[in-house]
């Protein structure tokens, strides 16, 4: 899954530790969703959404689809 998370949040100057704390999730869990390797739920989406305070369909412009 293609994603802006790690950009946007770096941006804003939130350390990955500081996000997933603000969002209530692992650390590893929002690594893997900055990475790519794991599909956050809408729920999570939404929160990170509100965090970085940008649109969803920002930060993550390709709707949920995966790569082929």
């Amino acid at each position: 899954m293609t994603n802006k998370v790690r950009e946007f949040r770096e941006k804003a100057g939130i350390s990955q530790t500081e996000l997933a704390r603000r969002i209530r999730i692992a650390c590893t869990n929002l690594s893997a969703v900055e990475c790519g390797r794991l599909a956050p739920w809408p729920k999570v989406r939404k929160a990170l959404a509100r965090e970085l305070k940008i649109p969803e369909s920002d930060l993550f412009p390709d709707n949920g689809q995966t790569e082929t």
